[in-house]
């Protein structure tokens, strides 16, 4: 089986109206370069007719593979399962709300391969939410820099490139994709932002907000902050 270049990764959890747009984008948006690619479809234990929309696209396009999970299991999860379900050498999370643009994942590839860093993170530029949800966001990840000594701008946007042996070393907990590129840092792995952009969702409300508990991310934030503490740093020298 011929390794593909790109994976790209996509937790869904009753999306069933936005998935037909999604891959269309990600066709107009990758099909251009000269890459093989596959996309990973995370079916996060859907109630609506995302399943039934997902086999009937896969029928007709092959780059298309899909993964359930049992039972709604959270987007840590979804995205843990496409993670170590991707084949590619590099691998994109994006969201499968249509917030995040498919036309932004090429060059953040390039970005991946001119500068020789391990993940590319985007941030989102002229946030299509409301006043509320940008206030809200601001002070997340204001308070989440304080306590895990991190520097991440945008730690909600899902739109991420990632090399594959960063994949290898991570491993993600309950919650943890809110952290990704601190997880990553801890591993010795470099990371950059870069300007992408957002647009407002067109279906639906957000299915996994209602995860989002402060009390529960700030409890998070003192996990990160305790793991940062205790990681393992060395050099060794062969003699």
């Amino acid at each position: 089986m011929t390794t593909p270049d790109l994976s790209v990764v996509f937790p869904l959890f009753n999306e069933a109206e936005s998935i037909p747009t999604l891959i269309a984008e990600l066709h107009q948006a990758l099909d251009r370069r000269p890459w093989r690619w596959e996309m990973i479809a995370v079916n996060d234990g859907s109630t609506d007719q995302s399943l039934e929309v997902l086999r009937a696209m896969r029928s007709e396009d092959p780059s298309l593979r899909i993964i359930s999970l049992e039972r709604n299991s959270g987007q840590t999860a979804a995205l843990d399962a496409g993670w170590r379900a991707a084949r590619g050498r590099y691998v994109v999370s994006i969201d499968a709300d249509l917030q995040n643009d498919p036309a932004d994942i090429p060059p953040m590839v390039d970005q991946l391969e001119g500068l020789g860093v391990d993940m590319v993170i985007g941030m989102r530029a002229n946030r299509r939410d409301g006043r509320w949800k940008r206030m809200q966001s601001k002070i997340g990840n204001a308070v989440r820099n304080w306590i895990t000594r991190d520097r991440v701008t945008d730690t909600g946007c899902s739109l991420k490139v990632v090399r594959r042996e960063v994949i290898d070393r991570v491993r993600l907990f309950h919650g943890m994709h809110r952290f990704l590129p601190t997880l990553v840092r801890l591993e010795g792995f470099s990371v950059i932002e870069v300007p992408v952009n957002h647009r407002p969702r067109r279906y639906g409300a957000s299915s996994y907000g209602a995860m989002n508990r402060a009390t529960r991310g700030l409890i998070d934030c003192f996990v990160v902050r305790w793991m940062s503490r205790r990681a393992l740093r060395y050099r060794t020298i062969e003699e």
